[in-house]
């Protein structure tokens, strides 16, 4: 008996389980047609996750850099504006970054 990942929802699963105990996806009716939407789905839900990090880091660096100009500069709300601004901006670049490399990964 060997461990696989499931199609669906890949978490490891039992080679010989017919139906998958964590999405009930029944694993002896896929063919060609069905994995290639299941494909589909996840690289949609892949993108998704992508662009929902990507707004989070937007937030990020536009929040911090209000209350960046908005605090005084000797104070620690000052510094945590800061640093929330940095922070954001990486996360922003390095989510679009993995935004082209998937969307070119798929095409």
């Amino acid at each position: 008996m060997a461990v696989i990942n499931c199609p669906g929802c890949k978490k490891k699963i039992s080679d010989k389980a017919k139906v998958c105990s964590h999405c009930d996806l029944a694993l002896q009716e896929l063919d060609e047609d069905k994995m290639a939407t299941l494909n589909k789905i996840n690289k949609i839900h892949q993108a998704q996750r992508l662009m929902t990090f990507s707004f989070v880091a937007m937030l990020l660096f536009c929040g911090g850099f209000l209350f960046m100009y908005k605090m005084p500069s000797e104070s620690w709300q000052h510094t945590m504006a800061t640093v929330s601004t940095v922070v954001g901006f990486i996360m922003y670049i390095v989510v679009r970054i993995m935004l082209v490399f998937n969307k070119r990964k798929s095409n």
